[in-house]
């Protein structure tokens, strides 16, 4: 095994000066650990093991010789015939790990498709009757796929696992090891995960021939920069110590141990005039999508999340990593807390404990090789503003607003302030998330609009809605989400 060598720049590891280019409008100029290591074994196309953290750059370590070798091998893909495959667990990731293909080859004609559950399969089976050049892929659908006769691995060329130890703890090996069972055995293949175990060494043995394993956690661990700390809560504090945590500036991930507790924390921080969201394996494809696009942009500034999406979400600026529910494994602690400093920069995780589970915190933190520091606190404590600086802001709990015509937008209501609406009403409501609705409306957990009335906003009930008036149902965190033509008070 070798560690990593930091090298001068992406030129100097054999790295095309087009992608060189593009990486550098990016302002990613210096490889990471896990990159510096990689790339010269990957590019000269030999199998590659590469055992990194989340948020230690291992995207671009498996891209760029991916689209070296496609584009200094040019030739168009046969219908139903990619020539490489990527395999992640999660939608999200597969969906990032686009987003980051579609960066790099926005010069060239190299294509892609994502493929995975939720959402109808009919533009995916289109797309390969077309023909791509990469396929990212969940196991379960590309699987689903390939039984139908819509795609056929024949000619991969190169082939990818990202957090193969996370598909592991999910259970989808099985499958990764029928998918790669039709994978040409002559073809380079990637393997990057953050731990060896049985079940991902099981693939290694299986599936790379000779592997160059490269090890990059010692170099640049994003734990080893981040700061940890244990909130000892009672369990009347529990909420009013998270909304004081999360109501400071910049993004936060709050993390729970169910769906249930997603949700119920989530409809809390908007009640609480705090702009959350809610990720979970409960949502539709769509809603996660809308999800994440509100957090991406900052419409949301909190999300609340279940341990499915610890590994699945890439976000670089999230400053503040909470578990409102420690989790029961250590790994899962590591693998949540990877959420903040990605990429090298410093982060904060903060576990709140109360009394039942001061021994569990404690087996969690000596068995992850965490030396926290352990606060007692309450509301209003002095430690909150030191572990999350900033002026604390409450400016209404989010609302992911739905036209009839179709797309999705973001906006929150319920925050401190009123503003005034051009219909004479007014927007906003009480301190800290009032309701929302009028007649009979109820709060930002999941009702609006009182007896198909049509408006919206809090004790001023300014009016929302055009021609008709807009029905509503709740949407992912209990926030509210409108369907109507026009919608000018009771959001911004």
């Amino acid at each position: 095994m070798t560690q990593p060598a930091q090298a001068q720049g992406f030129a100097d590891l054999g790295v095309p000066t087009p992608f060189v280019t593009v990486l550098a409008d990016r302002g990613i100029t210096v490889p990471t650990p896990i990159q510096a290591a990689t790339l010269p074994d990957s590019l000269a196309g030999r199998d590659v093991l590469g055992r990194g953290r989340t948020g230690s750059g291992k995207t671009f370590a498996f891209l760029l010789p991916l689209v070296t070798r496609l584009t200094e091998e040019p030739r168009r893909p046969a219908s139903r015939r990619p020539r490489a495959l990527i395999l992640a667990p999660t939608r999200e990731l597969v969906s990032q790990i686009e987003e980051s293909f579609l960066d790099l080859t926005k010069g060239t004609k190299l294509t892609s498709r994502t493929v995975f559950g939720g959402v109808g399969q009919g533009p995916q089976v289109e797309a390969m009757r077309r023909g791509v050049d990469v396929v990212i892929a969940c196991p379960g659908r590309l699987e689903d796929l390939m039984g139908q006769g819509h795609v056929s691995l024949d000619d991969i060329e190169v082939t990818i696992l990202d957090e193969a130890d996370h598909m592991a703890d999910l259970g989808f090996l099985p499958g990764v090891k029928r998918i790669l069972d039709k994978t040409p055995r002559d073809g380079q293949r990637m393997l990057f995960s953050a731990t060896l175990d049985a079940g991902v060494d099981v693939l290694v043995k299986r599936y790379l021939q000779q592997p160059v394993t490269h090890e990059a956690d010692s170099a640049q661990s994003p734990v080893l920069t981040m700061e940890h700390h244990v909130l000892a809560v009672s369990p009347d504090t529990h909420l009013p110590v998270l909304v004081d945590l999360v109501a400071a500036p910049g993004r936060t991930v709050v993390f729970t141990r169910t769906k249930h507790r997603a949700k119920k924390i989530a409809r809390q921080l908007n009640a609480e005039g705090v702009p959350a969201v809610e990720l979970h394996g409960n949502l539709s494809q769509g809603a996660r999508t809308r999800t994440m696009t509100a957090f991406h942009s900052g419409t949301a500034s909190t999300l609340v999340a279940t341990d499915i999406a610890a590994r699945g979400i890439h976000v670089d600026d999230v400053s503040l990593v909470v578990h409102a529910d420690p989790p029961v494994e250590h790994k899962a602690y590591l693998h949540r807390s990877g959420r903040t400093a990605r990429a090298g920069s410093k982060g904060t995780v903060i576990t709140l404990m109360t009394p039942d589970q001061r021994r569990d915190v404690r087996d969690l933190m000596r068995k992850a090789g965490i030396t926290a520091t352990t606060h007692q606190v309450s509301a209003g404590h002095p430690v909150l503003s030191e572990l999350a600086p900033g002026e604390r802001s409450y400016p209404g709990g989010f609302v992911a607003e739905v036209p009839a015509s179709g797309g999705a937008k973001g906006g929150r209501s319920g925050g401190r302030s009123t503003g005034s609406a051009s219909g004479g009403g007014r927007s906003g409501g009480r301190p800290a998330g009032g309701r929302s609705g009028g007649g009979r409306g109820g709060q930002t957990s999941g009702r609006s609009g009182g007896q198909g009335s049509g408006r919206s906003g809090g004790q001023g009930g300014g009016r929302s809605g055009g021609s008709r008036g807009p029905r509503s149902v709740s949407s992912a965190g209990g926030s509210v989400t409108r369907f109507s033509t026009s919608t000018r008070a009771g959001s911004r």
